[in-house]
Order: C-alpha cells, then sequence, then structure tokens
C-alpha cells in the first residue's frame, strides 16, 4: 500500500535498507573511506574540563580551587570571615574536604571575592586566629 505523503519510491527504501544493514549489524561506520569516520578519542587526549588547552598547561591548584569555591558560593556571601563562608559552603552542600580547608582559615580574616579565598587556602599556613 503506498502513502501520498512517501518522498521516496519502494525500489529506493529497499535500497536505502540495503546500505544500512551493514551498519546496523556491525554495530560501527562501514564506510570504505576511512577519513569520513570520526576519529576516536586516545588515551593521551588532554582534558578540556578545566578551559582551554595551551601546551604543558594544567590547572593550577589556585584555578582548580577557584572553580570549585565558585561552585559552591554565591556573589552575596561576601564579603565574609572563614566561619561564614565554611558555613555557607557547608548549606550548599560543598565536598567536606573544601569546608574544612575554609574552616582552617584565621577566624577574623575577612574575604570579599572567590580570588581572595583561594589565595588564602593555596598560600602559606598561618596560625589561626580566634
Amino acid at each position: 500500500m503506498q502513502r501520498g505523503s512517501d518522498r521516496l519510491s519502494a525500489h529506493r527504501d529497499d535500497e536505502m535498507k540495503h546500505e544500512l544493514q551493514g551498519l546496523l549489524r556491525s554495530g560501527h561506520p562501514t564506510r570504505t573511506e576511512e577519513w569520513h569516520d570520526p576519529e576516536p578519542i586516545a588515551e593521551d587526549d588532554p582534558e578540556v574540563a578545566y578551559g582551554p588547552v595551551t601546551p604543558s598547561r594544567a590547572p593550577s591548584l589556585l584555578e582548580s580551587l577557584r572553580l570549585e569555591l565558585a561552585r559552591n558560593l554565591t556573589r552575596g556571601a561576601f564579603p565574609a570571615s572563614a566561619r561564614e563562608l565554611a558555613r555557607g559552603l557547608r548549606r550548599g552542600n560543598a565536598p567536606e574536604s573544601l569546608v574544612e580547608r575554609v574552616e582552617a582559615l584565621p577566624h577574623k580574616a575577612s574575604y570579599t571575592t572567590v580570588q581572595e579565598l583561594a589565595e588564602a587556602l593555596t598560600g602559606p599556613p598561618r596560625s589561626r586566629e580566634t
């Protein structure tokens, strides 16, 4: 039974089914021109999760920490002390290791940006002031 909305003839439809049989059975492209197939991912390909990749550049500890803090804190959280920021991280269900690092900062210090906080966390350890 032929419907009026078909754009292809029954003969062309059978040809297309035959062309696709190899692909459907094998589970991978069956073209003869290899240049047309997408290249698979190599094991040594660099990760691009942290932004653009440049030669011999991996994300630094400061960049990774700043990204994690920005995911879990809002602009409204600043300026704040380490205690207030730790409470905000806990409310935001931040990783416990991140909360502990923020709690270890001096309590009297005030932080106005995520960058300042990340620099304080990656800098040399300071004595804890209460």
